[in-house]
């Protein structure tokens, strides 16, 4: 009785933790504008953005236009390999237990997580020169900076159009009254 209690709590935690885990990925589309991220080449123009949509351009040079793309080049090779992941290899030959991604051992399957963890980390480290994360951040804080002009060149249209409005009332005030209207 009390395995199957153990075993409905780990499935608990479990879920829950899975979904807090979706929770930073709705985060993560904060401006909520649409992005069309281009890879331009050489001299090769970039699309204009709209009003609608944030276009971002990483520019490559010309030679880089029909190669493979340089983190997939020479992967096959495995004289590529570093000599560190070689020895981390003979390192974890015989590992097994708690933390170690193996089916042997108490909590053997604990170290998955761990790995896939890492293995994400070093692709996004290790990954294409192109962060478009950045050129996006960059894009929507040039358009930002025009919000603050834009904004005070219609706030001063705004207090014009109330002054005029608040002098006609006036005049027309006075001259309901029957005094003469000043200017």
């Amino acid at each position: 009785m009390t395995r199957l209690l153990t075993a409905a709590a780990a499935l608990t935690t479990l879920g829950a933790g899975l979904s807090l885990g979706a929770v930073p990925a709705a985060a993560q589309d904060e401006g909520g504008d649409r992005v069309n991220q281009v890879i331009v080449y050489g001299e090769d123009p970039c699309p204009q953005s709209s009003d609608a949509e944030i276009t971002v351009c990483a520019r490559k040079p010309e030679e880089e236009r029909y190669r493979i793309p340089a983190p997939l080049r020479g992967v096959d090779n495995p004289t590529s390999q570093a000599w560190t992941n070689r020895v981390e290899a003979y390192e974890t030959v015989g590992a097994f237990g708690t933390l170690s991604c193996s089916p042997v051992g108490p909590a053997g399957q604990e170290g998955c997580t761990q790995q896939l963890i890492n293995r994400a980390a070093s692709e996004r480290d290790n990954g294409s020169d192109v962060r478009f994360s950045e050129l996006i951040a960059e894009e929507r804080a040039k358009r930002l900076s025009t919000i603050d002009s834009e904004a005070e060149a219609q706030q001063e249209r705004v207090e014009e159009a109330e002054e005029a409005y608040f002098a006609r009332q006036r005049a027309q005030e006075e001259a309901e009254d029957g005094e003469t209207p000043q200017p």
